[in-house]
């Protein structure tokens, strides 16, 4: 079987898959937060059916971009 390459949004076979609420556990924020970033595509994920996943390592990543750009995610806070 080939294995995915990690892309964004895109779900690789060796990577952990999280649901909603480990997610939101994950970040600390409320599960109701996560499905709003999901459905505007700010959050890499994919839909199967009506349940949402996401990749762990999407996730690592975009906490880590946020980290290194300084990105608060509040437009109140510089």
């Amino acid at each position: 079987m080939e294995s995915m390459t990690s892309v964004p949004g895109r779900i690789s076979m060796n990577n952990e898959i999280l649901t909603v609420q480990e997610v939101a556990n994950y970040l600390r924020i409320d599960i109701r937060t996560v499905y709003r970033l999901a459905k505007k595509g700010d959050i890499p994920c994919i839909k199967i059916g009506r349940q949402w996943r996401f990749n762990r390592n999407d996730i690592k990543d975009l906490v880590n971009a946020g980290h290194r750009t300084g990105e608060t995610g509040r437009s109140d806070i510089p």
